[in-house]
């Protein structure tokens, strides 16, 4: 088999590899992954989160983009492969066809240890793209993850955008010594359960952005003074006093629902 020592990361591609058995099984157990599972994975890297996810017996689909890793993965899951409990795709996972692939809403689940530049991409093609998967688990910076959560309890556009289609929950901590090459920030496994669309059944999805976009485009001022900019026409005013939200108060301080209730009002 080829040496892994040998396939080092590579930075253009945004390659930590993990390394922490424990941090690879609590992601496992975070997809509550099965049998009867079919996964998803981007960047299978050198195979160490593949060959836990192929442990419960669920199928897996992996993409990976650096053609240095095909013959490595395609050798060291030949038998998966053979048994087509395996497939591995040579390719981009942001360029690909998900329906092409055979995947549709609800069929599989999302489960990777991804290169940080892409989250924000990665978020937007599973969670608003039109195939969702029934969970994600990924592993991000622990300050996205916390920005994600809320843990100040100040939202922001990207916990918003988040929480707009699933329950998300920080799994726990993982430092940075826990992959290869260690990169400069500490991470965090993130969950994102009960994937759906279901916020959006009495509001839609390009009204909730253009509000909250809005809403958050100058930080220092009050909410009402940003939707002024754009929905000046509104009697704000009467609007904030009618869903009980203090005239002074700022966009992070804003739950989710009162979003929806905001909106339906505005637009």
């Amino acid at each position: 088999m080829q040496n892994t020592n040998h396939i080092s990361a590579k930075k253009s591609l945004g390659q930590n590899f993990l390394k922490s058995k424990t941090a690879l099984l609590a992601m496992i157990k975070a997809g509550e992954i099965n049998s009867n599972d079919r996964v998803l994975e981007i960047g299978p890297g050198q195979g160490a989160l593949t060959e836990k996810i192929l442990e419960t017996g669920a199928k897996v689909i992996a993409v990976e983009k650096d053609d240095r890793l095909i013959d490595l993965l395609n050798e060291k899951f030949a038998s998966e492969i053979k048994n087509s409990q395996f497939s591995l795709i040579h390719g981009d996972i942001l360029e690909l066809n998900l329906e092409k692939l055979g995947f549709k809403t609800v069929d599989y689940k999302l489960i990777a240890n991804i290169p940080y530049y892409i989250t924000g991409l990665i978020f937007r093609k599973f969670l608003s793209g039109s195939i969702q998967p029934k969970k994600l688990v990924i592993m991000v910076q622990k300050e996205i993850a916390d920005r994600i959560i809320a843990r100040d309890l100040k939202e922001s556009l990207l916990s918003l955008s988040v929480k707009a289609y699933g329950t998300a929950k920080k799994v726990m901590k993982v430092e940075k010594e826990n992959f290869s090459p260690a990169p400069k920030v500490d991470s965090a496994i993130l969950l994102v359960d009960n994937i759906s669309k279901d916020f959006f059944k009495e509001i839609s999805e390009e009204k909730f952005f253009e509000v909250i976009k809005t809403g958050f485009a100058h930080k220092r001022k009050m909410l009402i003074a940003n939707l002024k900019e754009k929905f000046g026409k509104n009697d704000l005013q009467k609007i904030f006093q009618e869903l009980k939200i203090p005239e002074k108060a700022r966009s992070e301080d804003l739950k989710l629902e009162d979003w929806k209730e905001l909106i339906k009002k505005l637009i």
